[in-house]
């Protein structure tokens, strides 16, 4: 049986965090993340959707290229939890396809919409290969537009070596998640962080 775990902390030496993004790409917000992590010299993790790649190819790739590291988050962006076996195997199937055929490369993390998560999800995504992504600082809750200092706070508390944030540059006025991770980016790095990927997070593990 594969185990009903989602991944919110790394356990390492390394002072670095995990920065994740959730339900893009898009024109408009992708792109400002990708300057605030070209500016701070740092990697972060996408977990894009289907039907939005499709629709912005061009993102995905340049996500990739400059050393994101691009995840799996569904193609409709369902609760996995409410559909078949089937139709929950085929939204991961799908999108890892699409994921490769933009980038070349197959995803190796996958988080679940809504952070639903059951026995028969957790049964698909370890068939499939990938580590299930949650995150420390689920309370910013920046998909409802918060405030600023709301989603800078609540990630404040738990920002930690090791731990993975959740912030969304897809769908609706992310704008406040823009400036809150522009300052979280440049007052972790002014504390030593190296913003890693999930990934390359997940290699300096002490027990991976």
């Amino acid at each position: 049986m594969p185990e009903l775990q989602i991944i919110n902390e790394i356990q390492t030496k390394r002072k670095a965090v995990a920065f994740t993004f959730d339900d893009g790409p898009n024109p408009v917000y992708t792109p400002q993340v990708l300057e605030i992590f070209r500016e701070a010299g740092g990697k972060a993790t996408f977990f894009m959707i289907g039907t939005q790649m499709e629709q912005h190819p061009e993102l995905v790739k340049a996500a990739y290229e400059q050393g994101h590291e691009i995840g799996n988050h569904t193609y409709h962006h369902p609760a996995l939890p409410e559909l078949t076996k089937q139709e929950c195997r085929e939204e991961l199937v799908r999108t890892g396809e699409l994921i490769k055929e933009i980038t070349g490369s197959a995803p190796k993390v996958f988080r679940p919409p809504y952070f639903a998560y059951d026995e028969q999800v957790a049964e698909i995504v370890d068939e499939s290969g990938y580590r299930a992504i949650g995150a420390l600082n689920g309370a910013a809750t920046d998909w409802e537009m918060p405030g600023v200092r709301h989603i800078v706070d609540k990630s404040r508390e738990v920002a930690r070596a090791g731990g993975i944030l959740i912030f969304h540059d897809g769908f609706d006025d992310r704008s406040q998640t823009i400036e809150a991770v522009r300052i979280l980016v440049s007052e972790l790095k002014a504390e030593g962080y190296e913003l890693l990927t999930v990934s390359e997070l997940l290699h300096s593990s002490l027990s991976f």
